[in-house]
Protein backbone atom coordinates (compact mmCIF):
# COMPACT_ATOMS: atom_id res chain seq x y z
CA UNK A 1 0.00 0.00 0.00
CA UNK A 2 2.78 2.50 0.39
CA UNK A 3 4.60 1.97 -3.14
CA UNK A 4 0.90 2.66 -4.26
CA UNK A 5 0.59 5.54 -2.32
CA UNK A 6 3.81 7.17 -3.99
CA UNK A 7 2.93 6.19 -7.39
CA UNK A 8 -1.14 7.78 -7.22
CA UNK A 9 -0.80 9.65 -4.22
CA UNK A 10 -4.49 10.66 -2.85
CA UNK A 11 -6.05 9.38 -5.33
CA UNK A 12 -9.53 7.09 -4.87
CA UNK A 13 -9.65 3.93 -6.54
CA UNK A 14 -13.29 2.76 -6.68
CA UNK A 15 -14.27 -0.78 -7.63
CA UNK A 16 -17.98 -0.43 -8.86
CA UNK A 17 -20.18 -3.39 -10.10
CA UNK A 18 -22.66 -2.20 -12.08
CA UNK A 19 -25.78 -4.30 -12.44
CA UNK A 20 -29.18 -4.35 -13.92
CA UNK A 21 -31.32 -4.61 -10.61
CA UNK A 22 -28.44 -3.35 -8.00
CA UNK A 23 -25.19 -1.46 -8.28
CA UNK A 24 -22.32 -1.76 -5.51
CA UNK A 25 -19.26 0.00 -4.72
CA UNK A 26 -16.32 -0.28 -3.02
CA UNK A 27 -14.00 2.43 -2.27
CA UNK A 28 -10.09 2.57 -1.21
CA UNK A 29 -11.20 4.55 1.95
CA UNK A 30 -13.64 1.55 2.88
CA UNK A 31 -16.50 2.39 1.56
CA UNK A 32 -18.85 -0.51 0.71
CA UNK A 33 -22.43 -0.01 -0.23
CA UNK A 34 -24.99 -1.02 -2.35
CA UNK A 35 -28.19 0.71 -4.15
CA UNK A 36 -30.64 -0.45 -5.96
CA UNK A 37 -30.01 1.02 -10.30
CA UNK A 38 -33.35 3.02 -10.12
CA UNK A 39 -32.90 6.84 -11.03
CA UNK A 40 -36.38 8.84 -10.29
CA UNK A 41 -37.45 12.05 -11.93
CA UNK A 42 -40.26 14.14 -10.00
CA UNK A 43 -43.61 14.08 -12.09
CA UNK A 44 -44.50 17.18 -11.53
CA UNK A 45 -44.60 20.47 -9.05
CA UNK A 46 -46.39 18.57 -6.26
CA UNK A 47 -43.77 15.76 -6.84
CA UNK A 48 -41.05 18.13 -7.11
CA UNK A 49 -42.08 20.44 -3.65
CA UNK A 50 -42.90 16.91 -1.66
CA UNK A 51 -39.20 15.05 -2.22
CA UNK A 52 -37.56 18.60 -2.66
CA UNK A 53 -34.62 17.32 -5.16
CA UNK A 54 -34.71 16.91 -8.62
CA UNK A 55 -33.15 13.26 -8.93
CA UNK A 56 -34.09 10.42 -6.47
CA UNK A 57 -31.96 7.26 -6.23
CA UNK A 58 -32.25 3.31 -5.25
CA UNK A 59 -34.67 2.11 -2.51
CA UNK A 60 -36.22 5.63 -1.97
CA UNK A 61 -36.91 6.14 -5.68
CA UNK A 62 -38.56 3.14 -5.57
CA UNK A 63 -40.49 4.07 -2.12
CA UNK A 64 -41.96 7.15 -4.21
CA UNK A 65 -41.90 5.58 -7.78
CA UNK A 66 -45.89 6.99 -8.11
CA UNK A 67 -44.35 10.46 -8.01
CA UNK A 68 -41.40 10.12 -10.44
CA UNK A 69 -40.77 9.27 -13.86
CA UNK A 70 -38.80 6.16 -13.20
CA UNK A 71 -35.83 4.67 -15.31
CA UNK A 72 -33.43 1.33 -14.50
CA UNK A 73 -30.96 2.49 -17.19
CA UNK A 74 -29.66 -1.06 -17.28
CA UNK A 75 -30.98 -4.09 -18.79
CA UNK A 76 -29.53 -7.43 -19.43
CA UNK A 77 -26.58 -6.11 -17.56
CA UNK A 78 -26.00 -2.92 -19.98
CA UNK A 79 -27.38 0.56 -21.14
CA UNK A 80 -30.41 -0.19 -22.21
CA UNK A 81 -30.89 0.80 -26.09
CA UNK A 82 -27.05 0.83 -26.48
CA UNK A 83 -26.84 -1.28 -29.22
CA UNK A 84 -29.22 0.36 -31.45
CA UNK A 85 -30.98 -2.94 -32.31
CA UNK A 86 -34.57 -0.97 -30.84
CA UNK A 87 -36.93 1.29 -32.50
CA UNK A 88 -36.21 4.05 -29.46
CA UNK A 89 -36.78 7.46 -30.23
CA UNK A 90 -33.75 9.86 -29.61
CA UNK A 91 -35.04 11.46 -26.45
CA UNK A 92 -35.82 7.90 -24.84
CA UNK A 93 -32.32 6.87 -25.32
CA UNK A 94 -31.03 10.51 -24.22
CA UNK A 95 -32.97 9.58 -21.30
CA UNK A 96 -31.50 6.13 -20.55
CA UNK A 97 -28.10 7.61 -21.09
CA UNK A 98 -28.86 10.54 -18.49
CA UNK A 99 -30.28 7.84 -16.05
CA UNK A 100 -26.69 6.14 -16.39
CA UNK A 101 -24.69 9.24 -16.01
CA UNK A 102 -26.65 10.29 -13.04
CA UNK A 103 -26.73 6.66 -10.90
CA UNK A 104 -23.02 6.48 -11.80
CA UNK A 105 -22.21 9.81 -10.35
CA UNK A 106 -24.43 9.31 -7.00
CA UNK A 107 -22.82 6.05 -6.17
CA UNK A 108 -18.96 7.70 -6.99
CA UNK A 109 -20.22 10.89 -4.51
CA UNK A 110 -21.04 8.12 -1.73
CA UNK A 111 -17.46 7.39 -1.70
CA UNK A 112 -17.19 11.20 -0.70
CA UNK A 113 -14.29 11.71 -3.18
CA UNK A 114 -12.77 14.95 -2.15
CA UNK A 115 -12.02 18.61 -3.86
CA UNK A 116 -9.22 17.79 -6.67
CA UNK A 117 -8.62 14.01 -5.61
CA UNK A 118 -8.42 12.26 -8.66
CA UNK A 119 -10.69 8.66 -8.81
CA UNK A 120 -9.85 6.00 -10.61
CA UNK A 121 -12.43 3.16 -11.13
CA UNK A 122 -12.86 -0.36 -12.41
CA UNK A 123 -16.75 -1.64 -13.90
CA UNK A 124 -17.68 -4.72 -13.68
CA UNK A 125 -19.71 -5.73 -17.18
CA UNK A 126 -20.90 -8.92 -18.75
CA UNK A 127 -18.98 -11.12 -19.75
CA UNK A 128 -19.53 -11.03 -23.63
CA UNK A 129 -20.49 -7.37 -23.55
CA UNK A 130 -20.16 -5.87 -26.93
CA UNK A 131 -17.39 -2.58 -27.95
CA UNK A 132 -20.12 -0.57 -28.03
CA UNK A 133 -21.92 -1.84 -25.00
CA UNK A 134 -18.50 -0.84 -22.96
CA UNK A 135 -17.80 2.05 -24.39
CA UNK A 136 -21.61 3.36 -23.34
CA UNK A 137 -20.86 2.37 -19.94
CA UNK A 138 -17.48 4.51 -20.31
CA UNK A 139 -19.28 7.33 -21.22
CA UNK A 140 -21.98 7.02 -18.30
CA UNK A 141 -18.74 7.04 -16.03
CA UNK A 142 -16.93 9.86 -17.75
CA UNK A 143 -18.26 12.81 -15.85
CA UNK A 144 -17.68 11.22 -12.34
CA UNK A 145 -13.81 9.45 -12.74
CA UNK A 146 -11.28 10.69 -13.75
CA UNK A 147 -10.44 7.35 -15.81
CA UNK A 148 -12.26 4.49 -16.06
CA UNK A 149 -11.34 0.40 -17.01
CA UNK A 150 -14.23 -1.99 -18.16
CA UNK A 151 -13.66 -5.48 -17.29
CA UNK A 152 -15.19 -9.07 -17.18
CA UNK A 153 -18.05 -9.22 -14.20
CA UNK A 154 -16.50 -12.83 -13.76
CA UNK A 155 -12.80 -12.15 -13.94
CA UNK A 156 -13.22 -9.77 -11.51
CA UNK A 157 -14.65 -11.91 -9.41
CA UNK A 158 -12.01 -14.29 -9.91
CA UNK A 159 -9.32 -11.87 -9.74
CA UNK A 160 -11.09 -10.84 -6.14
CA UNK A 161 -10.89 -14.41 -4.91
CA UNK A 162 -7.36 -14.86 -6.36
CA UNK A 163 -8.92 -18.08 -8.24
CA UNK A 164 -6.71 -17.62 -11.43
CA UNK A 165 -6.15 -20.72 -12.80
CA UNK A 166 -8.58 -23.86 -13.20
CA UNK A 167 -11.43 -22.57 -12.06
CA UNK A 168 -15.24 -21.42 -13.49
CA UNK A 169 -17.07 -18.40 -12.59
CA UNK A 170 -20.59 -18.66 -12.99
CA UNK A 171 -21.95 -15.10 -11.97
CA UNK A 172 -25.84 -15.15 -11.43
CA UNK A 173 -27.29 -11.72 -11.80
CA UNK A 174 -30.13 -10.07 -12.53
CA UNK A 175 -29.92 -9.17 -16.01
CA UNK A 176 -27.21 -11.39 -17.34
CA UNK A 177 -25.68 -15.14 -16.21
CA UNK A 178 -21.89 -14.69 -16.80
CA UNK A 179 -19.63 -17.65 -16.98
CA UNK A 180 -15.93 -17.51 -17.57
CA UNK A 181 -13.30 -20.43 -17.04
CA UNK A 182 -9.83 -19.03 -15.73
CA UNK A 183 -6.91 -20.50 -17.03
CA UNK A 184 -3.63 -18.13 -15.62
CA UNK A 185 -4.15 -15.84 -17.97
CA UNK A 186 -6.64 -12.87 -19.25
CA UNK A 187 -9.85 -14.51 -20.65
CA UNK A 188 -10.68 -14.32 -23.92
CA UNK A 189 -13.54 -14.73 -26.04
CA UNK A 190 -14.41 -18.56 -26.58
CA UNK A 191 -13.58 -18.75 -22.45
CA UNK A 192 -16.46 -16.90 -21.42
CA UNK A 193 -20.65 -17.03 -22.15
CA UNK A 194 -23.29 -14.71 -21.58
CA UNK A 195 -26.76 -15.49 -20.62
CA UNK A 196 -29.99 -13.88 -20.66
CA UNK A 197 -32.38 -16.03 -18.70
CA UNK A 198 -31.02 -14.88 -15.06
CA UNK A 199 -32.48 -13.18 -12.22
CA UNK A 200 -35.13 -11.00 -14.01
CA UNK A 201 -36.34 -14.23 -16.60
CA UNK A 202 -36.69 -15.76 -13.11
CA UNK A 203 -39.42 -12.59 -12.02
CA UNK A 204 -41.02 -12.67 -15.09
CA UNK A 205 -41.61 -16.17 -15.17
CA UNK A 206 -42.55 -16.43 -11.78
CA UNK A 207 -45.36 -13.64 -12.33
CA UNK A 208 -46.97 -15.26 -14.89
CA UNK A 209 -46.88 -18.92 -13.41
CA UNK A 210 -48.54 -17.18 -10.27
CA UNK A 211 -51.50 -15.29 -12.40
CA UNK A 212 -51.94 -18.54 -14.22
CA UNK A 213 -52.98 -20.62 -11.34
CA UNK A 214 -54.35 -17.79 -8.95
CA UNK A 215 -56.23 -15.48 -11.49
CA UNK A 216 -57.60 -13.92 -8.92
CA UNK A 217 -54.26 -12.49 -7.50
CA UNK A 218 -53.53 -8.89 -7.75
CA UNK A 219 -49.47 -9.03 -8.31
CA UNK A 220 -47.05 -6.56 -9.71
CA UNK A 221 -43.39 -7.65 -11.28
CA UNK A 222 -41.74 -5.74 -8.16
CA UNK A 223 -44.05 -8.27 -5.70
CA UNK A 224 -42.63 -11.06 -7.82
CA UNK A 225 -39.39 -10.53 -7.18
CA UNK A 226 -39.57 -9.52 -3.81
CA UNK A 227 -41.20 -12.88 -3.07
CA UNK A 228 -38.25 -14.44 -5.46
CA UNK A 229 -35.28 -13.17 -3.39
CA UNK A 230 -37.36 -14.04 -0.04
CA UNK A 231 -38.50 -17.64 -0.96
CA UNK A 232 -36.07 -18.55 -3.68
CA UNK A 233 -35.86 -22.32 -3.74
CA UNK A 234 -35.29 -24.84 -6.17
CA UNK A 235 -35.18 -28.42 -3.73
CA UNK A 236 -38.05 -29.94 -2.79
CA UNK A 237 -39.38 -29.33 0.70
CA UNK A 238 -42.62 -30.18 2.89
CA UNK A 239 -42.82 -26.65 3.68
CA UNK A 240 -45.20 -24.79 1.81
CA UNK A 241 -44.34 -20.94 0.73
CA UNK A 242 -47.32 -18.82 2.22
CA UNK A 243 -47.54 -15.24 1.03
CA UNK A 244 -50.72 -12.79 1.39
CA UNK A 245 -51.51 -11.04 -2.05
CA UNK A 246 -54.71 -8.56 -2.76
CA UNK A 247 -57.60 -10.11 -4.39
CA UNK A 248 -60.28 -7.42 -5.63
CA UNK A 249 -58.55 -5.17 -3.09
CA UNK A 250 -58.60 -7.76 0.36
CA UNK A 251 -55.62 -9.39 1.54
CA UNK A 252 -55.47 -13.52 0.89
CA UNK A 253 -53.35 -16.21 1.57
CA UNK A 254 -52.08 -18.16 -1.78
CA UNK A 255 -49.49 -20.74 -1.95
CA UNK A 256 -46.75 -20.44 -4.27
CA UNK A 257 -44.49 -23.01 -3.31
CA UNK A 258 -44.83 -25.07 -6.79
CA UNK A 259 -44.54 -22.16 -8.80
CA UNK A 260 -41.37 -20.57 -6.81
CA UNK A 261 -39.49 -23.60 -7.54
CA UNK A 262 -40.19 -24.09 -10.79
CA UNK A 263 -39.24 -20.56 -11.97
CA UNK A 264 -35.67 -20.70 -9.74
CA UNK A 265 -34.80 -24.15 -12.00
CA UNK A 266 -35.50 -22.67 -15.54
CA UNK A 267 -32.43 -20.77 -15.63
CA UNK A 268 -30.26 -24.61 -14.09
CA UNK A 269 -30.47 -26.14 -17.78
CA UNK A 270 -29.11 -23.04 -19.56
CA UNK A 271 -26.77 -22.72 -17.16
CA UNK A 272 -25.34 -26.82 -17.63
CA UNK A 273 -25.41 -26.34 -21.37
CA UNK A 274 -23.25 -23.22 -21.28
CA UNK A 275 -21.01 -25.46 -18.85
CA UNK A 276 -20.95 -28.42 -21.38
CA UNK A 277 -19.69 -25.97 -23.70
CA UNK A 278 -17.27 -24.26 -21.60
CA UNK A 279 -15.65 -27.71 -20.44
CA UNK A 280 -15.75 -29.59 -23.72
CA UNK A 281 -13.58 -27.09 -25.54
CA UNK A 282 -11.28 -26.87 -22.73
CA UNK A 283 -7.71 -28.87 -22.93
CA UNK A 284 -8.97 -32.05 -22.34
CA UNK A 285 -6.05 -32.79 -19.70
CA UNK A 286 -7.58 -29.74 -17.30
CA UNK A 287 -10.96 -30.75 -17.56
CA UNK A 288 -11.58 -32.69 -14.70
CA UNK A 289 -9.50 -30.13 -12.70
CA UNK A 290 -11.52 -27.05 -13.65
CA UNK A 291 -14.80 -29.08 -12.72
CA UNK A 292 -13.28 -29.50 -9.31
CA UNK A 293 -13.68 -25.20 -9.17
CA UNK A 294 -16.64 -24.27 -9.99
CA UNK A 295 -17.82 -21.13 -8.29
CA UNK A 296 -21.16 -19.10 -8.20
CA UNK A 297 -21.00 -15.62 -7.54
CA UNK A 298 -23.87 -12.48 -7.60
CA UNK A 299 -27.43 -12.18 -5.97
CA UNK A 300 -28.98 -15.10 -7.70
CA UNK A 301 -26.49 -17.53 -6.78
CA UNK A 302 -27.96 -17.82 -3.35
CA UNK A 303 -31.28 -19.36 -4.25
CA UNK A 304 -31.64 -22.35 -2.16
CA UNK A 305 -30.05 -25.23 -3.41
CA UNK A 306 -29.27 -24.16 -6.40
CA UNK A 307 -25.34 -25.29 -6.08
CA UNK A 308 -26.28 -28.77 -5.82
CA UNK A 309 -28.50 -28.95 -8.15
CA UNK A 310 -25.93 -27.58 -10.88
CA UNK A 311 -23.46 -30.17 -8.64
CA UNK A 312 -25.81 -32.78 -9.97
CA UNK A 313 -26.06 -31.77 -13.00
CA UNK A 314 -22.30 -32.05 -13.74
CA UNK A 315 -22.60 -36.12 -13.07
CA UNK A 316 -22.66 -36.73 -16.25
CA UNK A 317 -19.20 -35.32 -17.00
CA UNK A 318 -17.46 -36.83 -14.19
CA UNK A 319 -18.77 -35.16 -11.58
CA UNK A 320 -17.41 -31.86 -10.36
CA UNK A 321 -17.36 -28.96 -6.66
CA UNK A 322 -19.53 -26.26 -7.31
CA UNK A 323 -19.57 -23.52 -3.87
CA UNK A 324 -20.32 -19.92 -3.62
CA UNK A 325 -18.95 -16.68 -2.67
CA UNK A 326 -19.24 -15.86 0.64
CA UNK A 327 -20.16 -12.32 -0.21
CA UNK A 328 -22.65 -12.12 -3.27
CA UNK A 329 -23.53 -8.83 -3.26
CA UNK A 330 -19.43 -7.55 -3.32
CA UNK A 331 -17.71 -10.05 -4.58
CA UNK A 332 -17.78 -7.93 -8.26
CA UNK A 333 -17.24 -4.63 -6.76
CA UNK A 334 -14.24 -5.92 -4.59
CA UNK A 335 -12.45 -7.84 -7.63
CA UNK A 336 -12.94 -4.19 -9.49
CA UNK A 337 -11.32 -2.76 -6.79
CA UNK A 338 -8.68 -5.10 -6.36
CA UNK A 339 -7.95 -4.97 -10.07
CA UNK A 340 -7.20 -1.15 -9.47
CA UNK A 341 -5.20 -1.03 -7.47
CA UNK A 342 -3.16 -3.39 -9.49
CA UNK A 343 -3.29 -1.53 -12.67
CA UNK A 344 -0.22 0.28 -13.48
CA UNK A 345 -0.38 4.03 -13.92
CA UNK A 346 0.57 3.89 -17.37
CA UNK A 347 -2.38 1.76 -18.41
CA UNK A 348 -4.99 4.01 -16.97
CA UNK A 349 -3.52 6.81 -18.53
CA UNK A 350 -4.05 5.24 -22.15
CA UNK A 351 -7.29 4.01 -21.74
CA UNK A 352 -8.54 7.41 -20.33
Amino acid sequence: MAELAREYGESLFLGIDLGTFKTSITASNGLRQTVLSVVGWPKDEVSRKMLGREVIFGSEAMQHRLALNLIRPFERGVLKYSDNSSHASGEEVANYKEAARELVKHVVGLAGPKNGQKVYGVIGAPAQASVVNKQSLIEAASEALDSVVVVSEPFSVAYGLEKLEDVLIIDIGAGTVDLCRMHGSLPEEGDQITLTTAGDYVDELLLKLIRENHPDAQLTINMAREMKEKYGLVIDTNDRILVKVPVAGKPRSIDITDECQQACKSIVPPILEAVENLISTYDPEFQQRILQSVILAGGMSQIRGLDKLIEAGLQEYGGGKVSRVEEPVYAGADGSLKLAYDMPEALWKELK
